[in-house]
């Protein structure tokens, strides 16, 4: 069965333009219960739910949803045939992949964040899972919240709920409602041109209002790079990121044949390790997830494997990996504070990191402690981003040498591991 249903009436609040959520999955039992979910929030509603792809391209433009949840598998039409006809009639659109974590969905799922869709949910494989998962339902709140709010924003458009929380994610943390020019995944205002720095952000480095991708951003103090080569590139990112990721490696090429490369990207177990494969394909350059006790060799990209936390530390002359399973930091795992943290004891001054796209503030300890290391980092640009919630916490820290497009990283990075001069 298939049909379309007008927004419910906010439960509480003044809401009058909630976020708009159609629901696509071959599941009535999947269909109902993110249904029943979403409308208990009252930021957000369902204005449509289907039962395959091509119902939900045909209706795309008349429901007129901020955020598709988008189910892979389904008969008639599934998800990674139905996403680009939907962005075609409605650019723009948010689109979450929600997906099992088969290595076939994981493949799929990556393609489809290729092909335009912005994020990914991971599902259990029954439906009495979806039904008993906590951790689903917080995900899946959070990103339609966070992913909602920040297409309004780039629309120009009001937040449903100012200055209200926008849900918790696993482990209880609350979100603060993004504010418009602002960041999210932060609790903290992150506006262009009113955000200060954290208190115990060292203002040494350019004096704000500070030069951010050839504009000035008031309220972002920047720091000298560090004068010694890079021996290491880090990077952390989220939502956005393999995206991102595609970019990046796309550009820097050859230059990381000088270092090793680290990334840690939000992902479950199983996405990462198809992750790594794209990665080595788009960069012409050996990359898999990292093994312990691994010896980390310049050209070679190594990828924080999901479910565990990948950091590195010295061992005689060399540099290896460390794998735990300990609990979750910032509410990931893997996380990007435990590896930042590990690479600036290991590499000190000759770090060289990066902040990329994603929602949350994970990776802002660890640029502080880069920084006070003597290593350097760069924050991707909130207009490049798809949510500007990690580079904002990190940008905002006063500790980063540059806040950059995207499409500048790169160049800029393979100017640095070629040693030119700043």
């Amino acid at each position: 069965m298939s049909f379309a249903v007008n927004a419910a009436p906010p439960r509480s609040g003044p809401v009058t333009d909630p976020i708009r959520v159609m629901v696509v999955d071959d599941s009535v039992v999947v269909r109902g219960l993110i249904g029943r979910w979403i409308d208990e929030e009252p930021e957000i509603a369902v204005v449509a739910s289907h039962r395959n792809g091509r119902l939900a391209v045909e209706d795309v433009e008349r429901s007129d949803p901020d955020v598709v949840i988008l189910d892979i598998e389904m008969p008639e039409m599934d998800g990674l045939t139905a996403l680009p006809k939907m962005l075609a009639k409605k650019p723009g659109l948010i689109v979450i992949i929600a997906s099992t974590l088969t290595r076939r969905n994981a493949e799929i799922s990556i393609r489809a964040l290729s092909l335009g869709a912005q994020d990914y949910l991971a599902k259990p494989e029954t439906n009495s899972g979806v039904t008993t998962s906590v951790e689903f339902r917080q995900e899946l709140l959070r990103k339609v919240k966070h992913l909602g709010a920040a297409r309004r924003r780039r629309a120009g458009r009001p937040p449903a709920v100012p200055a209200a929380p926008l849900g918790r994610p696993a482990g209880g943390r609350s979100f603060a409602a993004e504010r418009p020019g602002g960041g999210l995944g932060s609790t903290r205002p992150m506006g262009r041109a009113t955000a200060a720095p954290q208190p115990g952000a060292r203002p040494h480095g350019a004096a704000a209002p500070a030069p951010v991708g050839g504009r000035s951003m008031a309220g972002i103090k920047l720091r000298s790079y560090s004068p010694q080569m890079p021996r290491v590139l880090t990077i952390g990112t989220s939502t956005g990121g393999p995206q991102a990721l595609a970019v990046l490696f796309g550009q820097i090429g050859r230059a990381i044949d000088r270092v090793p490369v680290l990334v840690t990207q939000h992902m479950p177990p199983t996405f990462t390790a198809i992750l790594a494969e794209h990665m080595a394909k788009v960069a012409g350059r050996p990359a898999h997830e990292g093994q312990e006790g691994e010896v980390v060799k310049p050209g070679t990209i190594y990828v924080a494997p999901g479910g565990k936390h990948m950091t590195v530390e010295k061992s005689g002359a060399d540099v290896v990996i460390r794998l735990n399973d300990g609990p979750p930091v910032n509410f990931c795992k893997p996380a990007v504070d435990p590896l930042f943290d590990s690479v600036a004891k290991a590499y000190g001054s000759a770090t060289l990191a990066l902040v990329l796209t994603g929602m949350g503030n994970d990776g802002e300890n660890g640029t502080r402690t880069i920084a006070r290391a003597g290593g350097s980092i760069i924050a991707q640009d909130e207009a490049s981003s798809v949510v500007w919630g990690m580079p904002g916490a990190a940008a905002h820290t006063g500790e980063c040498s540059e806040v950059l497009p995207l499409d500048q990283i790169g160049p800029k990075v393979t100017r640095i591991l070629g040693g030119q001069r700043l």
